[in-house]
C-alpha cells in the first residue's frame, strides 16, 4: 500500500531496502495481512486458502463470523460488514434459509427448493464477493441425517462445479448427526469426506448437541449431559478424520443454545475446549499449549464477550451469528416504520400535502436499505468481538 502513494515514495522505499532489508521486512511485518501475507485472494476461497486463513486466525487469536443469511440482501449486508471492518467473512445457508432463497412459493419436496435455494445462493457470492474485496467462505448451515438429499443435491454440485473450473461450488459444508449415536455420526461424515476432500471442500461436524431451537430443529428439552462434548470424543473424530485430510472442523458442545435468553439460562464453558486441544495434543504428541483441532461455536447469540474471548483462545476460528442478525435486521425495518409511518399509510397525501405521493417512501429499495444498514452494524459488533477486524 505504502508503495502506491508515489513515485518518489517508492523510490525512496527501493532505496532504502538495498542497504536495509531487515529493517524493511520488519517495517511491513505488522502491516501485512491475509491477502498480503498469505497471499489469499479477494472472493470466494476454498481448499488450501481456507487452510491459511483458518491456521493464520489459530495464530493470531481471531474468529470468522459466519453470518445466516436467506436473501440477497442478508448476503450484501454482511459482506458490506466485512470489507468496512477489513477482514474475512463466512456466509452460510441452512437449509429453510435456502428453500426462502429459492422462493416460498417452490415444494421443498426431496429437497428441492433447498438444493437450488443453496447452490442459487452460492453462485450469487461467488459473483458478487471479488468487488468487496474480502475472502469470503461459503458455507451451509446444519444438515441433519433426515436432510441428507439436500446435502447430497450441493455436494453433486460441488462435482460439476470442480470439473469445470477445478474448485468446488462451495467452500465447505457442514453435517450436523449429533442426535445419532458416534459411531455412525462418524461413519456418515467420513463417507461425505472421502467425496469433499478431493475438491478442496471442507467438512465440518458435530458432536455434542447444540440446545435451543432454530430452523425448524428443536432441541430444548434434550438432558444437560448432551451438551458437553468429551475429550475422547474430540479425539475419535480428529483420529479418523486425519486419515482423510485435515480440512475439517469440529462443533463440539460445551452447553450451546441456539437463540437468545435471559442471562443465566445459558451455562457455557468454552474452558472444556481446551481441555480437547490438550487431550488431542497430547495423543499426538505435540507441545503443550498446542491447538490441533479448528473447533467452532454453535448457539454463538447472547454470549458475553469473555465466554467468546475464551473460547477464540482455545482454538474457535469460527462463530454461528444468526438469531442477533435476524433481530438486527428487523429493528432496521422496525425504526423506519416507525420513523416514516406517516408517509406509509396511503400511495397520495402525507404531513406536506394530501396530493404529495409517497412512492420514495415505499419504495422496497428504501427500506430494505434500512434493515440492510443495521444489520450490517451487527455483523460488525460480531467481528470485533471476535477480534476479526483490520486481518486484510
Amino acid at each position: 500500500k505504502v508503495f502506491r502513494t508515489s513515485n518518489k515514495t517508492t523510490f525512496s522505499l527501493f532505496r532504502f531496502s538495498l542497504y536495509h532489508p531487515n529493517l524493511l521486512a520488519y517495517y511491513f511485518k505488522d502491516r501485512m495481512g491475509i491477502l498480503d501475507e498469505l497471499n489469499v485472494p479477494a472472493g470466494v476461497i476454498v481448499g488450501d486458502n481456507v487452510r491459511k486463513v483458518f491456521n493464520y486466525a489459530k495464530e493470531k487469536g481471531f474468529a470468522i463470523p459466519a453470518i445466516n443469511c436467506t436473501s440477497t440482501s442478508t448476503i450484501t449486508a454482511a459482506l458490506e460488514a466485512a470489507r468496512d471492518v477489513k477482514s474475512p467473512i463466512i456466509i452460510q445457508f441452512s437449509n429453510g434459509g435456502a428453500a426462502y432463497f429459492a422462493g416460498k412459493g417452490l415444494s421443498n419436496t426431496d429437497q428441492k427448493a433447498s438444493v437450488l435455494g443453496s447452490i442459487a445462493g452460492a453462485h450469487f457470492v461467488r459473483t458478487v464477493a471479488k468487488a468487496y474485496g474480502i475472502p469470503v467462505i461459503v458455507h451451509s448451515d446444519h444438515c441433519a441425517k433426515n436432510l441428507l438429499q439436500w446435502f447430497d443435491g450441493m455436494v453433486e454440485a460441488d462435482e460439476a462445479y470442480f470439473k469445470q473450473t477445478g474448485e468446488p461450488l462451495f467452500s465447505s459444508h457442514m453435517l450436523d448427526l449429533s442426535e445419532e449415536s458416534k459411531t455412525e455420526n462418524i461413519e456418515i461424515c467420513l463417507k461425505y469426506l472421502r467425496r469433499l476432500a478431493p475438491l478442496g471442500c471442507l467438512l465440518e461436524m458435530e458432536i455434542g448437541i447444540t440446545g435451543g431451537e432454530e430452523d425448524g430443529v428443536n432441541n430444548e428439552n434434550v438432558e444437560n449431559s448432551s451438551l458437553y462434548t468429551q475429550p475422547e470424543d474430540v479425539w475419535d473424530i480428529y483420529e479418523a478424520f486425519s486419515k482423510v485430510t485435515d480440512l475439517f472442523t469440529i462443533a463440539a458442545a460445551f452447553g450451546n443454545v441456539h437463540g437468545v435468553y435471559s442471562p443465566g439460562n445459558v451455562k457455557l464453558h468454552p474452558e472444556l475446549l481446551g481441555k480437547h486441544q490438550a487431550f488431542v495434543s497430547q495423543k499426538l504428541g505435540q507441545k503443550e499449549g498446542s491447538k490441533p483441532v479448528y473447533f467452532v461455536f454453535h448457539g454463538g447469540s447472547g454470549s458475553t464477550p469473555e465466554e467468546i474471548s475464551t473460547a477464540v483462545g482455545f482454538g474457535v476460528i469460527k462463530m454461528n451469528v444468526d438469531t442477533d442478525t435476524q433481530w438486527a435486521y428487523w429493528i432496521g425495518l422496525k425504526n423506519y416504520y416507525e420513523d416514516k409511518k406517516a408517509y406509509l399509510q396511503t400511495q397520495v397525501g402525507n404531513p406536506e400535502g394530501p396530493h404529495k405521493p409517497n412512492k420514495k417512501w415505499y419504495d422496497p429499495r428504501v427500506f430494505i436499505r434500512e434493515a440492510e444498514k443495521t444489520m450490517a452494524t451487527r455483523v460488525k459488533e460480531a467481528c470485533k468481538d471476535l477480534g476479526n477486524v483490520g486481518r486484510l
